[in-house]
Formats: structure tokens, C-alpha cells, sequence
């Protein structure tokens, strides 16, 4: 039986995509590859974040999401998430708009554009229980991807 992990969304089984581990064995989070080249522009007001394509689908248990979150050299680089912190949750996998495809949302402090290279260690994903209060009752289905929730 599956409880977590990773699998390569659609349309990336053939790009060389590598399933994202822990480094050491007390590591919460398990880092993340981007899944292609990205530049990443200097940021101006009003723009919108770069998305930055991992070619992954995760997994949980229907009470666990999983988190993304910068890595401490991330902000040294100059690029920061947009969002703080992505939670994903449980019914994203395998949506019918995207497969679960996941992304990191970045700004760039820089002056210059920032290249992200295939391979580059972009952020990592950490999976979380999570609690419901005694009155949830909620019935809601997801039907998309990216920002889905926000449509119903």
C-alpha cells in the first residue's frame, strides 16, 4: 500500500527526472530538482512569480499535505518563494488539469536574471499530518490543479 512519495507527472517520463531524497537520514525535507531551465527576471512590483517546473507528482494520506519550502540557500542566491511556504494538499495528486504537476514560485532579489539550470536544488518538500476541528463537515471535491480550491 502507498502512503508517500513521489512519481514523474506526465509528459516528463522521458526528461531525465530524478524522484527527490533526504541528504542526511535527520533531514525533515526531501530536496527538489527544477525539472528544465528557468530565468528567473530581477523583481519589479506588480509582476507575478516565475514557476518553476519540477516534472513531480507527490503522494500522502488523505489526512497529510506536503509543504514546500525554500532552502536556507535559496535567499543567498537572491530568489525567495513567493508564497513563504506551498502547502499541497492530498486530492492535488493526479488532478485532472495538471496530473498533481507541483511547482516553486520564486521571486528574484537580484539585479540581474537568475538562471535556474535542469538539475539545480530548488526547494524541498516536507510531508505533514494535518488536524480537522469537530464541527468540519466539509464536502468539496477538487476538480483542477494550480489554485483550484479558490474556484469552487
Amino acid at each position: 500500500m502507498k502512503e508517500r512519495g513521489f512519481e514523474i507527472v506526465k509528459g516528463y517520463e522521458d526528461k531525465d527526472i530524478h524522484i527527490p531524497v533526504r541528504k542526511t537520514a535527520h533531514s525533515a525535507g526531501y530536496d527538489v530538482e527544477a525539472a528544465e531551465d528557468v530565468v528567473i527576471p530581477p523583481y519589479k512590483p506588480g509582476m507575478k512569480p516565475t514557476l518553476v517546473p519540477t516534472g513531480l507528482k507527490a503522494y500522502c494520506k488523505d489526512d497529510e499535505y506536503f509543504a514546500l519550502v525554500n532552502r536556507s540557500s535559496g535567499p543567498k542566491k537572491g530568489f525567495i518563494m513567493a508564497n513563504s511556504i506551498g502547502i499541497v494538499d492530498a486530492d492535488y495528486y493526479g488532478n485532472e488539469s495538471n496530473d498533481g504537476h507541483f511547482f516553486f514560485q520564486y521571486y528574484n532579489c537580484n539585479t540581474e536574471d537568475l538562471v535556474i539550470h535542469k538539475g539545480d536544488v530548488i526547494g524541498q518538500v516536507i510531508f505533514m499530518k494535518y488536524f480537522t476541528v469537530d464541527q468540519d463537515e466539509v464536502t468539496g471535491k477538487r476538480t483542477g490543479g494550480f489554485g483550484s480550491t479558490d474556484k469552487q
